[in-house]
């Protein structure tokens, strides 16, 4: 299996030219977690303020000639106390980008998510995978395959929104969103055929803004013209999506996962509906795939900059 090195050259030369923000890093104590963080300072992406054991992470630095010297240090006794430090970082205005390092996501996110210490907004915080595929002729963003397990229509709604408004910051200026189902019908016994319906009208009415929404559609016809065509769908979306919706968690997880080890998908990871863009890969995401992803979080973190000034 190989991937695409420079999938997301694009995205990294715009993040380098805007210029490196400070990034806290929890727990990054394993060689992908470091490198990813080390690779994004010497792109000029991020300054990393890295938290950890700092024991742990000098016998790491050592095995990977790493130069620790060169970065912010944070000793941290555990995993729990890293994910802490790094969102109290955040939180106090100390770093403009989250990274989750070799910790599970479910502690990291705990910390984000805390009611009192957290750094949550009134949007609900979701999860897009930003994917390279080399049938497709452009990124296909995929949401939400990592936080949401089983999305409510409200909460779908701001999963929506927040996908578009990652791609806005990434220059489509009007994202189409194929919203998948099973079927391309409305079938009341399959409850995200409904969703995906009561989301188009949102969209019409103006609950969600700046994007072409179609749906239900199953895979085939949202990815695919002939198979749109094949089934009489009349579509501005069928068959040209900028985002794919998922139901839940499990078939978005599945669906990325598939891309990425059976179509050598390149992939990046982010998370939106936070203070910040938090940069959240899988604990087996190599320092590409984090490099990429912490490319992103600079582009958004800068256009929230640009937007509060």
């Amino acid at each position: 299996m190989t991937r695409d090195d420079k999938a997301f050259d694009d995205i990294l030369q715009q993040a380098t030219n805007q210029g490196p923000l400070p990034m806290a890093v929890a727990h990054p104590c394993s060689r992908e977690a470091l490198l990813g963080a080390v690779e994004a300072a010497e792109h000029g992406i991020a300054t990393p303020i890295l938290i950890g054991p700092r024991s742990r992470l000098n016998k790491l630095a050592e095995e990977l000639d790493v130069d620790l010297s060169r970065y912010e240090v944070i000793d941290t006794p555990h995993s729990h106390a890293s994910a802490e430090q790094a969102v109290k970082l955040v939180r106090d205005g100390y770093a403009d980008i989250l990274m989750k390092g070799s910790l599970h996501t479910d502690e990291f996110m705990t910390e984000v998510l805390a009611r009192d210490t957290g750094i949550r907004t009134d949007r609900r915080i979701s999860h897009v995978f930003i994917m390279k595929v080399e049938s497709y002729p452009r990124y296909l963003f995929i949401t939400d395959a990592a936080i949401s397990i089983e999305p409510d229509l409200m909460t779908k709604r701001d999963i929506c929104q927040n996908a578009i408004d990652l791609t806005h910051a990434l220059g489509i200026a009007c994202p189409k969103v194929a919203i998948l189902a099973a079927v391309e019908t409305i079938n009341p016994a399959m409850r995200a055929t409904l969703d995906a319906a009561a989301l188009c009208k949102m969209a019409d009415r103006g609950q969600i803004k700046g994007a072409l929404l179609d749906g239900p559609l199953a895979f085939d016809n949202a990815i695919s013209h002939e198979a749109a065509d094949t089934k009489g769908i009349v579509s501005q979306v069928a068959g040209d999506p900028d985002i794919l919706l998922v139901p839940d968690l499990e078939s978005g997880n599945m669906l990325a996962k598939q891309l990425t080890y059976l179509a050598a998908a390149s992939s990046a990871g982010i998370v939106m509906g936070a203070r910040v863009p938090i940069v959240l890969t899988s604990r087996a995401e190599d320092a590409t795939g984090r490099l990429a992803s912490a490319a992103v979080a600079n582009v958004l973190a800068h256009r929230r900059r640009g937007a509060s000034q």
